[in-house]
């Protein structure tokens, strides 16, 4: 039994077992392999296989290897070896590299700026700079600003590189700069947030100081907002293809815009709440459909897992009530569960108590016949109640009884706008019991309370403020 354990474990974790137990071996056979690549000239990869990332990985497993550090120290004075035959072939471009590699591994500076200058001073004879210059004096007159080595901010550059006080080549980037900012400004015009995004950061790049950067990058801003606005309102609209593209557009803009990503998360859980909607109506392809797409969008979103849960509840439902049964028995439990549902009706018990309140008699006799007139007039009869019940529990501050009020009305009235509307405003309660608790120390509480609004409304007014009050309390603590 312990051997089968070890051996699941094994194909859960998916590593090889050297790994685990004898990470010493591990080590070893990284830095065998990096002086492998050392001795073949293979000194930087960016898949990892140069010997400058191998014996980075070797001294990650450990530190106090002090071959591993020789072996990088060696990766250093070979930088230099490799650019000096690269200036030997003229091969600036690789000799410039080289000499960057040997000065992030610590090779003395004396040495390296020697061998700098003579890159240099060589590529100035052998390049001709006013030739270069004339390049992308040209490159710019055609419109060809940025992209390629023969375009002309990279020519202007290797200018300044060589002779970083040439004047011609200064009056050039930044004229070149200045007509990529403008190039951004018709891009932004457009709604191309993406390529003027793009362009301006290119600028900032080059020319953090550039005189006309600030107000660029406020336009860029602006646009921002007003694509999240436009998101925003696609998504209250339910177009949330096109609320997706804009929160993406802006994402490709900036990032970290954490708005943007709200706005994933929201139309995420909204292809969750229509694949509810299907499971409650026991049309299961289509459920699945909405719910994959929802994983596609955000797999993490919080209507994912309850769409999952709902799903699920619903076939256990289609085969407790749903299973193939002589069509006179399966009538006669149909009207059985009308009748259970009108007596808990009359009761008074239309949400509640659990399986025996008119709401879950009516769902399973929807489970057996979805289509039936009986079934459908009764489950729009109940929806004045969900509708009472959810705005009496949000009165009385009983939030979660106010949630269940709230599933049970999407159920039956489906997500439009009412039932959107309802969401945010019991979000808007959750968000105000949170900050309560906050004020009040209790950090547990004020994060279920973040989490619930989350679920409910990832774009609420004040919730993005909420949770880093709550971040930095927490971290506080």
């Amino acid at each position: 039994m312990a051997l089968v354990s070890v051996a699941l474990l094994l194909l859960l974790l998916r590593q090889p077992l050297s790994n685990w137990l004898w990470p010493d071996t591990r080590a070893q056979q990284l830095q065998a392999d990096a002086a492998s690549a050392l001795q073949q000239g293979q000194l930087t990869s960016a898949d990892g296989r140069g010997a400058r990332e191998l014996y980075a990985a070797a001294l990650a497993l450990d530190p106090d290897r002090s071959e591993a550090r020789q072996g990088m120290a060696k990766v250093g004075q070979q930088a230099l070896v490799q650019a000096e035959r690269a200036l030997e072939k003229r091969d600036y471009a690789q000799a410039h590299r080289s000499i960057a590699l040997a000065r992030e591994l610590a090779v003395p500076r004396a040495r390296v700026d020697a061998l700098e200058q003579r890159v240099r001073e060589r590529e100035v004879g052998d390049s001709g700079v006013d030739k270069l210059l004339a390049q992308a004096a040209a490159a710019r007159k055609a419109g060809l600003l940025d992209g390629s080595d023969n375009a002309a901010l990279p020519l202007y550059q290797r200018v300044l590189a060589l002779e970083p006080k040439r004047t011609e080549a200064l009056e050039g980037r930044e004229d070149t700069l200045a007509d990529l900012l403008q190039q951004a400004q018709t891009s932004l015009a457009r709604g191309e947030l993406a390529e003027a995004s793009e362009r301006i950061r290119r600028v900032q790049a080059a020319d953090p100081g550039h005189v006309d950067l600030p107000d660029a990058l406020a336009g860029l801003n602006r646009a921002a907002e007003q694509g999240r606005s436009r998101a925003d309102a696609e998504l209250r609209r339910g177009r949330l293809d096109e609320a997706l593209e804009g929160y993406r557009a802006v994402l490709a803009t900036m990032p970290d815009d954490e708005r943007a990503q709200r706005g994933i998360a929201a139309v995420a859980n909204a292809y969750a709440g229509r694949s509810q909607r299907y499971a409650g109506d026991f049309r299961f392809s289509d459920a699945e459909k909405e719910l994959a797409q929802a994983r596609r969008i955000d797999a993490n979103a919080p209507g994912v897992a309850a769409a999952e849960q709902r799903l699920v509840q619903a076939r256990q439902s289609q085969q407790r009530y749903g299973q193939k049964v002589p069509t006179a028995e399966r009538q006669r439990r149909l009207d059985q569960l009308l009748a259970d549902a009108a007596q808990a009706e009359s009761r008074g018990d239309l949400l509640t108590p659990p399986g025996d309140s008119a709401f879950d008699k009516l769902r399973a006799a929807q489970s057996m016949a979805p289509q039936d007139p009986a079934v459908r007039s009764a489950m729009k009869r109940l929806l004045p109640a969900a509708q009472r019940c959810f705005e009496s529990e949000l009165r009385g501050n009983r939030l979660s009884r106010a949630r269940e009020c709230l599933d049970a009305r999407a159920v039956l009235e489906g997500d439009g706008p009412a039932v959107r509307d309802a969401r945010r405003r019991l979000a808007q309660r959750w968000i105000a019991v949170g900050d309560e608790r906050l004020g009040a120390g209790e950090l547990s509480a004020a994060q279920a309370a973040l989490v619930a609004a989350r679920e409910l409304d990832p774009q609420a007014s004040g919730l993005g403020e909420f949770a880093d009050r709550l971040r930095r309390a927490s971290a506080a603590n």
